[in-house]
């Protein structure tokens, strides 16, 4: 997987230099080594205890580290805390976890978010990775009287995307002249040192989102419907893809299960709170997730809709034993999918159990 995924310069930019230090892979290559790169999810500040709240983000980023996760998730919208002041928090607190953080276009200019990498990487000589998005809530966004149509919103962080790109990776001044963004011969100092460029992520559950990933050359993560269902489509230019999911899993479907129903149960507000959130929602994926049945693929499935139906979380899980959940992910693999950012987890044993999963992935390729 090309690390960091990044695409040729749109033809709207101009460098004053003849040479732009990208690190990239053609998208076509092949490797019988297949890497898989796990991520975790950072919790969210939305109704925590402010004097706990960096507690618990610190103890997350470090039973993800001990896990081995590649990085960690860090959400950002209008009703929680700044996902920059949590990644600083997570940089201080270990040693090699990525925080991924989630950029909103509306919130900061992109010289901001590239001024905040390569101040990251001058500080504490780690790297960051952004997770483009386009902005699901209606309602955060017209509070910010921000009523850019969703397509369009894709449109625009295409531009944003670049503009970051083409900052961090050329020491030289960048000109861009889009619908959206105009730079002249903008520069990012302190230069970004090759080794800590970033990775980028984006949504890519609506074909909107699949053709800004394709032209800013990231990974396209989608949110899957259950890997029986799920079919693999071709896009052609498209780099690489992941998925976001929960996990829960034991020696037995049966432990793994009772887990499941224990962490989440029936709520009847929750699905109210769900149903209000997908009425504030123009995110493709949300209504499309919204849309499948508690246990879309019947009782023997391990695909569970529950904690997204009652607003307990973002993303399909999957529950069972280490065998089941394995087949699945590896459903998943050979569908291309080589990124997988998993759910917050409650407690470090939770991340245990999914890697133990991997493992099995991992040794059945060898």
């Amino acid at each position: 997987m090309p690390d960091p995924q990044t695409a040729p310069l749109d033809s709207r930019f101009t460098v004053d230099a003849n040479k732009i230090d990208w690190v990239h892979e053609p998208a076509n290559d092949r490797r019988q080594d297949i890497k898989i790169e796990v991520f975790s999810t950072c919790c969210s500040s939305k109704g925590a205890d402010s004097e706990t709240y960096l507690e618990q983000v610190i103890e997350v980023a470090r039973w993800s580290e001990r896990a081995g996760c590649r990085g960690i998730l860090v959400y950002a919208d209008n009703g929680i805390v700044d996902p920059w002041s949590v990644s600083q928090v997570i940089l201080e607190h270990t040693e090699q976890i990525c925080p991924l953080v989630a950029i909103q276009p509306a919130y900061m200019h992109p010289y901001a978010v590239a001024k905040m990498i390569t101040s990251f990487a001058f500080l504490y000589q780690r790297k960051i990775c952004l997770n483009m998005i386009a902005g699901g809530f209606r309602n955060d966004l017209f509070a910010l009287d921000d009523q850019t149509p969703h397509d369009d919103r894709y449109d625009r962080l295409v531009e944003y995307t670049q503009i970051i790109q083409a900052l961090c990776g050329t020491s030289s001044g960048i000109s861009m002249e889009g619908k959206y963004y105009r730079v002249q011969n903008l520069k990012l100092t302190p230069q970004l040192p090759s080794h800590l460029q970033p990775q980028f992520m984006m949504s890519g559950s609506s074909f909107a989102g699949l053709a800004a990933a394709t032209t800013t050359g990231v990974t396209a993560i989608k949110y899957p419907k259950p890997a029986t269902d799920d079919v693999e489509e071709s896009h052609p230019g498209l780099t690489s893809t992941g998925v976001r999911v929960g996990i829960i899993a034991r020696q037995t479907k049966e432990e793994a299960w009772k887990v499941a129903e224990d962490r989440f149960p029936e709520d009847r507000k929750g699905r109210l709170t769900h149903f209000l959130a997908m009425k504030t929602s123009d995110s493709h994926w949300h209504h499309q997730l919204s849309k499948q049945k508690e246990k879309p693929d019947g009782e023997n499935s391990p695909y569970w809709m529950r904690p997204f139906h009652t607003y307990k979380t973002f993303c399909p899980y999957l529950v069972g034993s280490y065998e089941e959940i394995s087949r699945e992910i590896s459903d998943y693999v050979r569908m291309g999918h080589r990124t997988f950012i998993l759910d917050i987890p409650p407690c470090q044993q939770e991340l245990e159990h999914a890697n133990s999963v991997f493992k099995l992935i991992s040794n059945a390729s060898k």
